[in-house]
């Protein structure tokens, strides 16, 4: 199918909607058959795929189906001429071509993105003609995204004003699907906005390649596009939704580098979901919001549960903004069990006691934590808590505390935990700090000082959830840490599955052979405790061994299980 993706005013003043000609192919060629404009149309290498009989009589008979555009405008081919050709194709704008010959002195074109390649309309060279054009490509910049050549935030807003005006609600609907790409922050992050600025345009080619006829494409903010529907079935537009997430699993290759963004969609319906064009854009942004919470990579559509769980989780970020002053924080604290039974210490795990929810755990909150800025202030207390009970234990015990990767957005991180340790008076090498991938993969060479700074400090430093994400051996290169934690994914059906083992056991011996303790969560059998001990795991962790507890029992528990002799594990 072919598309005519620009809006724009043809030279005598005729209007022509974006929406008239996105027709299919067969509604463009009736109006090539009928308009005096003279009107040809070039694919991605410039060869002619469609043009207006007009033109074709004007010429003679002279146009050919697969021609080059040099060989129709020989003086385009060189110059500054060819050069505005090279822009129309990069930038996707518009720009006006002297297109003289030396038979010709008097024509210009109006050159403009279409499709993969490029359209062309004759114009006489004349001071009405010119200001025409330019009337045209200002209205043109106006409401055009300059990077991508979608239409823009303006006209999306105008677009869903004109089509919800003209929804009846029984027999003319709407739709607005709102698009988010998945971890395109990653790629412009550590890739740079060049390659960021490329990906965003070969993300809206892909928009462009699933739309249907009368679909319009926008670019609105960063990473995040929409399309708008009108007057079609619900079925539609979600299948327009799903042909986007499909489209979007397959690698952009920039610069021979295969990278992954995934696209998460939220739809809603107009006048079901609004009437107006805010509360459509609300609704399409709620149903994007679930999208992203399942997992992203998904299509969801809005509906007013999704509503209620917005409003719920609003009223948890105002009250967690009071948990710690009304002292609603607390912790508990899981054992981590050498092989011989032997306790090595305690991980402190965060919950937060809702007086009229109940019990919350840390992945519930923890996320709205780090989105609203208060990581800072709610690590602060963990490590202050955790090291403060550490310090009625056994000297022989540590304390394992997680870090958020917010925590190292605002540089003072390390400024903490030494403030910590001078008003708890604990010794640093009985903390233990555990991080994940995620806090690497940004900021990658800073967060690497905060750790070796961690580190000369004396604290042992854990990479938790190992084998889950990128697992990128670099970060074993490039910082010593004291201990990997292996993710419980792996742990679950180790006894019996011939791959679990095999992983396993290859990074229990890469973590020896680089002087690293090794520790296995989430162990919930015997069975899978003796394999672990049987293949040299260092540390157990899980229910099996000992549940989340508090304070006062964890001592006890320390008691009664026993505690090595104390001696530091690892020597830098």
């Amino acid at each position: 199918m072919f598309r005519f993706w620009r809006k724009f005013r043809l030279p005598k003043g005729t209007p022509v909607e974006v929406e008239k000609i996105e027709a299919g192919e067969q509604a463009l060629s009736e109006f090539l058959k009928h308009t005096q404009e003279l009107i040809s149309f070039y694919d991605g290498e410039l060869r002619l795929i469609q043009f207006a009989a007009q033109l074709g009589t004007v010429r003679n008979g002279s146009m050919s189906i697969g021609a080059s555009l040099f060989d129709i405008y020989p003086g385009v081919a060189t110059g500054e001429a060819r050069k505005a050709v090279d822009k129309v194709l990069a930038t996707r704008a518009p720009m006006i071509l002297n297109i003289a010959t030396a038979s010709n002195q008097g024509m210009e074109a109006w050159a403009f993105p279409a499709a993969d390649g490029i359209g062309l309309i004759e114009v006489a060279n004349s001071p009405a003609r010119r200001a025409e054009a330019e009337h045209n490509r200002l209205m043109y910049q106006a409401n055009h995204d300059v990077l991508t050549g979608l239409q823009n935030r303006q006209r999306l807003s105008d677009r869903l004003k004109e089509i919800l005006a003209a929804t009846d609600g029984q027999h003319t609907r709407s739709a607005l699907l709102q698009i988010d790409l998945d971890d395109f922050k990653s790629v412009n992050d550590t890739l740079g906005h060049g390659t960021g600025d490329a990906l965003l345009k070969m993300a809206a080619d892909r928009i462009r390649g699933v739309l249907q006829e009368g679909d319009s494409a926008f670019r609105y903010a960063g990473d995040e596009f929409a399309i708008i529907q009108f007057g079609k079935d619900p079925i539609e537009a979600e299948s327009v939704a799903q042909a986007l997430v499909d489209a979007f699993k397959i690698p952009f290759m920039i610069n021979e580098i295969p990278l992954f963004v995934g696209a998460s969609v939220g739809i809603a319906f107009g006048p079901q979901h609004g009437t107006q064009s805010e509360e459509l854009m609300k609704a399409a942004d709620i149903a994007l919001y679930a999208a992203k919470g399942e997992g992203r990579g998904c299509a969801r559509t809005f509906n007013r549960s999704m509503m209620l769980l917005i409003e719920q989780r609003e009223s948890l970020r105002r009250s967690l903004r009071l948990a710690l002053e009304r002292r609603e924080l607390l912790l508990e604290y899981q054992p981590l069990l050498r092989s011989s039974g032997k306790v090595v210490g305690f991980e402190a795990l965060v919950r937060w006691d809702h007086p009229e929810i109940g019990r919350i755990t840390p992945n519930v909150f923890i996320p709205i934590a780090e989105a609203d800025g208060l990581m800072d202030e709610i690590g602060r207390w963990v490590l202050e808590e955790a090291c403060k009970q550490a310090m009625t234990w056994p000297e022989t015990l540590n304390v394992a505390v997680n870090l958020s990767p917010a925590q190292f957005l605002g540089g003072s991180i390390t400024d903490i935990v030494a403030q910590v340790i001078d008003s708890t008076g604990i010794n640093a090498d009985r903390i233990e700090l555990e991080i994940t991938e995620s806090v690497l993969l940004e900021e990658t060479v800073d967060n690497l000082d905060t750790l070796n700074t961690l580190n000369v400090l004396g604290i042992r430093i854990s990479l938790d959830d190992f084998g889950t994400r990128y697992s990128s051996l670099n970060y074993l290169k490039n910082f010593p840490f004291d201990s990997l934690k292996i993710d419980q994914y792996f742990i679950q059906n180790v006894e019996k599955e011939h791959k679990s083992q095999t992983i396993v056991r290859a990074i229990i011996g890469m973590a020896h052979g680089l002087d690293m303790m090794v520790t296995a969560e989430g162990v919930e059998t015997a069975v899978q405790a003796q394999w672990l001990i049987k293949e040299g795991c260092d540390v157990l962790q899980g229910h099996h061994l000992g549940q989340a507890m508090s304070a006062e029992r964890a001592r006890i528990f320390a008691s009664k299980a026993g505690a090595p002799r104390r001696r530091r594990e690892r020597v830098n």
